[in-house]
């Protein structure tokens, strides 16, 4: 399990594991953040204006904003919102939370600089639904900053293990996918033009050390 936020499948899990899942990210995901920093630092450097960060959980992100950000985050989980109000407070951001999900942003069409997702993709219901969403809201012109893990390369050991154990990773992890192939549906559902790198992150299991990070463009008008 490593996630900023997550998509809870409402019908379906309780209240005290959402709960618990929000206190576990706001006190267990230290020496990746750690780990991640530089990486972190450089792809936020491009963020600005009126952004849009799907499922930030307890806002490990929101230190990396310029303090003249418009900030919209759409978490699903309501027992995040309580440890984002803090660290936006540490931060001296002003934020604005919206309760929703991926799949259905709270947000107009065409009204947003920049759309934020880190270690979300892999856990919502919808992935191509959730990519044409953020395709959706963000401005002609608009980009989509991403860190995700994802699968490991096919037929290798680690595949056929993140294949294995998914179906119970997905229980523990509130949805997580450990062997999503994210990257393939980033290329296909419609951004013109879009950079990435793939990296093993340290201070996280293997199962989810691959990773990938990058930008996605939307075409301007």
């Amino acid at each position: 399990m490593l996630h900023n936020g997550v998509e809870p499948k409402t019908q379906r899990t309780p209240g005290w594991y959402q709960r618990f899942f929000a206190w576990m990210m706001a006190h267990g995901n230290a020496d990746y953040e750690a780990a991640m920093r530089d990486r972190k630092q450089k792809l936020f450097a491009g963020v600005h204006g009126n952004v849009l960060e799907i499922g930030p959980g307890t806002g490990p992100n929101l230190s990396y904003y310029p303090h003249d950000t418009h900030w919209i985050g759409v978490e699903p989980n309501p027992y995040m919102h309580s440890y984002l109000k803090q660290e936006a407070e540490r931060v001296g951001l002003d934020i604005e939370i919206r309760h929703g999900t991926a799949e259905r942003l709270d947000a107009e069409d065409n009204s947003v600089d920049a759309v934020v997702s880190t270690l979300v993709l892999c856990s919502v219901n919808d992935l191509e639904g959730t990519l044409k969403e953020i395709l959706r809201v963000l401005k002609p012109g608009g980009q989509f900053f991403f860190l995700e893990h994802v699968a490991a390369p096919q037929d290798t050991r680690l595949r056929k293990i993140q294949n294995w154990i998914s179906p119970l990773w997905q229980v523990l992890g509130d949805g997580c996918h450990p062997n999503r192939e994210t990257w393939s549906v980033l290329e296909k559902v419609g951004f013109e033009k879009l950079d990435y790198e793939n990296f093993q992150a340290d201070a996280v299991p293997a199962l989810v050390s691959p990773q990938i990070i990058g930008v996605a463009t939307k075409k301007a008008k």
